[in-house]
């Protein structure tokens, strides 16, 4: 058998951050490397490589995805967020700028993936979507600390910095919860 195989390759179509990218790609190539090898978005960072730590979270059609773990060729069609894609015309989304008020980070290595799993995390919640904290699965989950600390659990920050994020998620959540009412 020959060690140095041909790769198979496949041509897919990713948008990503609301722009249409044509690749051919690897069958093999994660959607981190893809995101970041072929399109240049370092943004979502390779921490652990085995879909522990969190650091490489995006929205994939609005759910949070751990991209080191998902193949690209399986996302073909996909609409892809990355934090990159968070802020709109220039302008911080209210979880990026309670991030900065609430000091939700320090060496900034997580942060990205931090910043993608909490938007996800606030849209699940508002659609009433129950986590393993909340304690009436019959009524809309109240994102109090432990709520918010289950539902972020997959995120892991190596600096400390808990405190500064459930404070910032807290915080985008009133946010979201003024601004609809």
């Amino acid at each position: 058998m020959d060690s140095e195989a041909t790769p198979v390759k496949a041509e897919i179509t990713l948008r990503v951050n609301g722009a249409e990218h044509r690749l051919d790609v690897d069958t093999r190539a994660s959607l981190l490397d893809v995101l970041r090898e072929d399109l240049g978005l370092t943004g979502s960072k390779k921490g652990c490589d085995h879909g522990q730590c969190g650091a490489c979270t995006i929205l994939v059609g609005g759910r949070r995805v751990n991209a080191c773990l998902a193949l690209a060729v399986a996302h073909d069609g996909a609409e892809i967020v990355t934090v990159e894609g968070l802020a709109e015309d220039g302008r911080l989304s209210p979880v990026q700028e309670a991030f900065i008020e609430h000091d939700g980070f320090q060496c900034g290595y997580c942060t990205p993936g931090q910043l993608c799993s909490a938007t996800g995390m606030l849209d699940e919640a508002e659609r009433g979507w129950p986590s393993a904290a909340s304690e009436d699965l019959r009524v809309d989950p109240v994102l109090d600390d432990d709520e918010i600390r289950e539902r972020m659990s997959g995120n892991l920050c190596r600096c400390g910095a808990y405190m500064g994020i459930v404070a910032a998620v807290r915080e985008a959540a009133a946010r979201r919860e003024a601004a609809e009412a």
